[in-house]
């Protein structure tokens, strides 16, 4: 069933958001300022091409203030955005029964999105 709803969801855009995700990783990346930044947007991109059977937890090791400060600064510069984005998507498809596992996907990617800092990508 996995196979089968992640092949789906990147028939129907998965793979446009992991490319947007790529290309913004990799402009990030570019600065020496940006190389944390565009580490986040890499885990973001390899949870949005592959989301069904995946899933992000917290990590135990995550609670200095370093991670909330770069959260911080994360959520000012876009990370807001993103997350609104994915979050509009998710009630567009959870109208529809047949879009439900899509829009609980989407709200999965506004979690990360909003604080990507201190999450683990894990296989369930």
């Amino acid at each position: 069933m996995r196979l089968l709803g992640n092949l789906v969801w990147i028939i129907f855009g998965g793979i446009i958001i992991a490319i947007e995700y790529f290309v913004g990783s990799i402009i990030l990346m570019i600065t020496i300022v940006g190389i944390p930044f565009g580490i986040q947007t890499l885990k973001m991109a390899s949870l949005a091409i592959w989301p069904f059977g995946r899933d992000t937890r917290v990590q135990a090791r995550s609670s200095g203030c370093l991670y909330i400060i770069m959260n911080i600064i994360w959520l000012l510069t876009g990370g807001l955005w993103i997350a609104a984005t994915h979050a509009i998507f998710g009630f567009i498809l959870c109208i529809t029964i047949i879009g439900i596992p899509f829009g609980l996907q989407h709200f999965k990617l506004t979690a990360i999105a909003l604080s990507p800092f201190g999450r683990d990508i894990v296989n369930i």
